[in-house]
């Protein structure tokens, strides 16, 4: 039996002017310290140069805390320890010469060596892929002024506001510590106890309880900068800028039962497809996207440019294509390469600068503190995967692992040795930051243009199609029917109430809580008034044909030769790949004599790897098949997870025994007797499913 937890005690609490939450010692509440014992007055806001300006270096608080926290794992990184990698290049397709000067986007054609790292974020490095969580998407570009590390995830906002709390989100998403579970999932007390008190997590959470939290493939997905940065060009002007990956073959998702299957089928989905993918020939490939704007807009804008819980709709301020990322190469060994590659945010090149974002300010110093730490000293750089391409020079030295020692007498400037002795020297056409002007009381606050917590997690929600609303409740329930508090799911509740009702009434229905808590205070009032997006919604940004995807065909001995090589050159025509799935790996001989190899088997091969099935069994086969529950679980799958099922007339006894009887099929269940019948079900797989099948079986 499980013990109720005990509600928590309620505390002294007051709301900061961003609306952020402050609990405050008193009574049994002791008083929290820096590790030298001094008293913190505020432990939600870095020190900055008025409440909109940048954070500064003397900060010890946040220095000492964020310090503490990068150096919590010994090697393993403390987050995104699970990723995946691969090289390839960008190439400039439109120039942004007139906005900055950086040389990668002023030569139109011109290709920059790229490392690509996909990861999650909570789990650990043994973790499974295909958990609910944010996807990291981070670009080392070896441009030739320098490397760039656009370091972003798939996601464009983030939970909190300020990076001083990023250690408190990180360690109630993670393991909780006096037990050491759950793995790789927020599905926990400690989680959820985090984010219902802080309302600036509203917008992410509903993001994170979207299909954008469990993506089919790295292929399918996006990235984005997440901050605010800006464009200098030659003349020292400056432009705002927000920074897209945008997928070619469009946007893509699993439902969360098959997310459950996969993982248990193969833990490594997501770098096997990523594996197979590029070794094929079949490079991924991601068009880089640009908002632009400039202060005027930034002034009018609803919110606040600097706050990374919020976005700017696509429709106010359209992505503009300028380049394309292609990966074409895996690395050469997965720990020298992947696991060693160290990106920080810090790393820009000229054209390229910050803007006062908090939680990219306390990046920033983060990043390069970890790598240090991570990989044994500040001689990371040294590592082939984190060295720069162009030349570089400086008097850095010594170290652990040093590689490049300054050479000859001189490891100091200004100095009066000749050359080369002499070495290096800093040159005006160096990098110089915005002369942007900064005044303000040095204080402890957060901007009162950050406090709107809910309107943009609103229109994020709007802006779904109705399947996706239901996935997004439905993750919100399962997550929260883990959390043992009562009190916690409540809190989570009201802060719903100010994102839709009736998602709030469908959670809530969920849990079994009633009658509905009050909703949570508003630090602004909610703006009701705007208009979804398009661009949010997985669904209306999906492929136009099958290209990419994967069709799994269970064959036996003597399937149809012509039907299954129909069926393969249909899906091979539109740049899809195909799979077989026999009852040996050993493989079948089909009807024309022909031995063919399979590439799974029948227990091996479960339809939740495949985009879509086919059932090609002879009527001898299929009266072997039908006895083994794997096969009945096969067709089960996919016509819960709504995919598209094509068979011949043998398969009906495997349609049969799975419970998929005619009166029960719709039109996503396909026959197919001839190939021209194969070429019409893989147009139709174009769509991926058949989602009005889902209200039907309702296994998301």
């Amino acid at each position: 039996m499980t013990k109720t937890s005990k509600a928590p005690k309620a505390m002294a609490t007051h709301v900061g002017a961003g609306g952020e939450t402050h609990q405050t010692a008193g009574g049994d509440t002791p008083v929290m310290t820096t590790q030298q014992g001094l008293p913190v007055s505020d432990d939600q806001n870095t020190l900055r140069a008025g409440a909109r300006g940048p954070a500064l270096m003397e900060d010890f608080h946040f220095r000492e805390k964020i310090f503490h926290f990068d150096h919590e794992r010994i090697p393993e990184r403390v987050v995104h320890a699970r990723g995946y990698g691969a090289h390839g290049y960008f190439e400039l397709t439109d120039s942004l010469a007139d906005v900055c000067r950086a040389d990668i986007f002023g030569k139109v054609g011109e290709r920059t060596p790229a490392f690509v790292r996909f990861s999650t974020v909570a789990g650990n490095k043994g973790s499974a892929d295909v958990v609910r969580d944010v996807r990291g998407f981070a670009v080392k570009l070896y441009t030739s002024e320098g490397n760039w590390d656009l370091v972003g995830n798939n996601i464009p906002v983030f939970f909190i506001q300020d990076a001083i709390k990023f250690p408190d989100f990180v360690h109630a998403a993670k393991q909780e510590p006096d037990r050491d579970f759950p793995q790789a999932q927020t599905a926990h007390d400690n989680f959820w106890d985090f984010v219902s008190l802080s309302p600036e997590a509203t917008h992410m959470v509903c993001w994170a309880m979207s299909d954008r939290a469990i993506p089919r493939s790295f292929r399918f997905m996006e990235g984005f900068g997440v901050h605010t940065f800006r464009l200098i060009n030659a003349e020292g002007q400056s432009t705002y800028v927000k920074f897209h990956w945008k997928p070619k073959l469009g946007l893509q998702s699993v439902v969360w039962n098959e997310a459950l299957k996969i993982n248990g089928a193969d833990p490594d989905f997501h770098r096997r497809d990523l594996w197979q993918a590029i070794k094929s020939g079949n490079f991924p490939e991601w068009e880089l996207g640009v908002q632009l704007f400039d202060d005027a807009f930034a002034d009018s804008f609803d919110f606040d440019i600097l706050d990374p819980t919020k976005l700017i709709p696509e429709e106010l301020v359209p992505v503009r294509r300028v380049g394309r990322l292609v990966l074409d190469r895996m690395p050469d060994n997965f720990f020298a390469e992947t696991e060693q590659v160290a990106f920080c945010t810090q790393n820009i090149i000229p054209g390229i600068d910050f803007t006062n974002d908090p939680l990219l300010q306390g990046r920033n110093f983060s990043y390069l503190d970890t790598q240090t730490k991570r990989l044994g000293g500040p001689n990371f750089t040294h590592i082939p995967i984190n060295a720069p391409k162009c030349p570089f020079a400086n008097f850095q030295q010594d170290g652990h692992m040093a590689m490049h020692n300054p050479k000859g007498r001189a490891n100091y400037e200004p100095n009066s040795w000749s050359q080369p002795a002499g070495g290096p020297r800093e040159t005006p056409a160096g990098y110089t930051s915005y002369p942007e002007e900064e005044s303000g009381p040095k204080l402890r606050q957060r901007s009162e243009t950050f406090a709107d917590h809910y309107s943009q997690a609103r229109q994020f929600f709007i802006s779904q199609t109705p399947v996706e609303q239901t996935h997004m409740r439905d993750a919100f329930v399962f997550e929260l029917s883990k959390v043992e508090t009562p009190a916690i799911r409540a809190r989570m509740v009201s802060h719903l109430l100010h994102v839709d009702q009736a998602l709030a009434e469908g959670v809530a229905s969920g849990l079994g809580l009633s009658p509905l808590p009050e909703p949570a205070r508003a630090a602004r009032l909610v703006v009701e008034g705007l208009e979804p997006s398009p661009a949010l919604s997985i669904l209306k940004n999906g492929p136009d044909s099958f290209a990419g995807r994967k069709l799994g065909i269970v064959v036996t001995n003597g399937v149809n030769a012509d039907l299954l090589t129909a069926l393969i050159a249909a899906t091979e025509a539109v740049d899809g790949t195909v799979e077989l799935i026999a009852p040996t790996v050993a493989g079948i001989t089909d009807s024309a004599g022909n031995e063919i190899v399979a590439q799974q088997k029948i227990n091996g091969g479960p339809s939740v790897l495949y985009d879509a099935v086919a059932l090609l069994p002879t009527v001898e086969g299929a009266n072997l098949l039908r006895h083994e529950a794997t096969m009945r679980d096969f067709i089960a799958d996919a016509f819960a997870h709504a995919k598209f099922i094509a068979h011949n007339d043998a398969a009906e006894i495997l349609l049969a025994a799975a419970g998929l009887h005619p009166r029960v099929r719709d039109a996503g269940v396909i026959a197919l007797e001839s190939g021209d019948d194969a070429t019409t079900f893989i147009q139709t797989c174009g769509a991926l499913r058949m989602w009005s099948r889902e209200s039907q079986v309702h296994a998301v």
